[in-house]
């Protein structure tokens, strides 16, 4: 039979469930799965509150959404425990989660696919830790659980895919926490499939893509012409199908191999800006924070982008920003980064409010010279050059606020509040 030719390896796609209200309930001695909790965001670009993770008896007992809800949707309910974030805290425990995999499975077979979720390969060694791969799953669980406090949620499958479908339609609703799917089993359990946006990777505007060509169910992609599917949605229409049947042949050691790096760094502004030079001084900032990030990996970039996100009053054309890139000389120099970002923003913005903005690197190559500018003394070349690292020494050193920029003390920055943040929220330093 056809699956017969299709890889049959063991994955396990692996979720932290709950993880930001399950790391705070086990820190401070609760079940996970038992505790009242929310963890919430104050931050000013939050509007009023932002909920960032539920603990699943407070998504039960009050239908908060992470993400979604916010302070306003809060109960008063005096067991309801409200924390803030501590992201610190969350990445030392997700560092701690994936060394613990390395127990059952080599660093190459091993993909951090978010904060919360780890995708394994363990063809390879899962004999080595159970009579099959359910009995590892349990094992995996236990000592998550032993050392760490937390629950996890597994999916098991021959592929990624079908470790990911898995997890999200079975493990995450089975008292066991773990699910599993293969080649026989997805015609039974994902084809009746109706809600098409409840698979991972299909999206709203593509379920209604679909349901206007008269597929409604996974089977009705399943069994329609792969040719029709291509011709509507190119690519992606030949990756619906092969979802369809559960086929999925890429090798995770694969996806391990990162071809083309970037370093970038994204902001959601703490408020509407419509004032050029308090926007233009914010892409400085990125654009030095992103400058510093490429020293500290010892890379120069020779492409520089700049996405710029509309408020929703700005956005009402059709038109929800715009993003640019620029080829330029080889270099992690802030003031030559900030000049061409200046320049994309110069070149498509007409005055439009701002929420957002990006900054982002590509074709990166190692920092092995310098490129000098004939137009510029030499010697202002390399001070230029050695200030730059004199500044990342000092705040590597003695934090960042320890040496700034005059101009980020100026109405509009936010380098200084966001030090503090990480991903955007409250790192938790300030929190025992």
């Amino acid at each position: 039979m056809w699956q017969d030719q299709e890889p049959q390896r063991v994955l396990f796609m692996i979720d932290n469930k709950s993880f930001y209200a399950s790391v705070e309930a086990a820190r401070r001695g609760m079940d996970p799965l038992a505790a009242v909790l929310v963890v919430m965001s104050e931050q000013a670009n939050t509007n009023g509150g932002l909920i960032l993770a539920t603990s699943p008896e407070a998504k039960r007992r009050y239908g908060l959404k992470a993400n979604v809800s916010r302070q306003r949707d809060l109960p008063d309910d005096p067991e309801l425990c409200v924390v803030p974030p501590r992201m610190n805290l969350y990445i030392d425990y997700n560092l701690k989660i994936n060394a613990l995999f390395q127990r059952f499975v080599a660093p190459e077979d091993l993909w951090p696919y978010s904060i919360d979720e780890s995708l394994l390969d363990l063809t390879a060694s899962w004999h080595l830790f159970g009579a099959d791969p359910l009995a590892v799953a349990r094992r995996i669980q236990a000592t998550i659980h032993d050392e760490l406090g937390l629950r996890v949620t597994i999916g098991i499958g021959k592929n990624p895919l079908q470790a990911k479908l898995a997890l999200d339609l079975k493990a995450k609703r089975n008292a066991t926490l773990i699910g599993r799917l293969d080649y026989d089993t997805i015609q039974r359990d994902v084809w009746p499939i109706s809600d098409l946006t409840s698979i991972w990777s299909i999206a709203e505007r593509t379920a209604a893509h679909l349901n206007r060509l008269g597929l409604y169910t996974i089977d009705d992609i399943a069994h329609t012409n792969p040719y029709l599917l291509k011709a509507e949605f190119g690519l992606a229409g030949e990756q619906l199908f092969a979802l369809a049947w559960g086929v999925d042949r890429s090798h995770l050691a694969d996806r391990n191999r990162i071809q083309s790096p970037s370093i970038s760094n994204s902001q959601v502004l703490p408020r509407d800006y419509r004032d050029q030079a308090e926007i233009e001084l914010v892409i400085k900032e990125i654009g030095a924070q992103v400058a510093s990030r490429l020293r500290h990996h010892h890379y120069q970039t020779q492409r520089v982008s700049l996405g710029v996100g509309f408020a929703y009053a700005d956005s009402t054309d059709g038109h929800s920003g715009f993003h640019q890139a620029l080829t330029i000389p080889a270099t992690n120099n802030d003031h030559d980064l900030q000049t061409a970002l200046i320049r994309l923003f110069r070149a498509q913005w007409h005055g439009e409010t701002i929420r957002n903005l990006a900054v982002g690197t590509g074709r990166l190559c190692p920092d092995s010279g310098q490129q000098l500018d004939l137009l510029t003394p030499l010697a202002s070349q390399v001070h230029r050059h050695d200030l730059d690292f004199v500044l990342d020494l000092i705040r590597s050193r003695f934090g960042f606020r320890s040496l700034l920029y005059a101009s980020s003390k100026l109405t509009g920055g936010t380098a200084i509040q966001r030090a503090s943040l990480v991903g955007g929220h409250n790192g938790g330093n300030s929190y025992a």
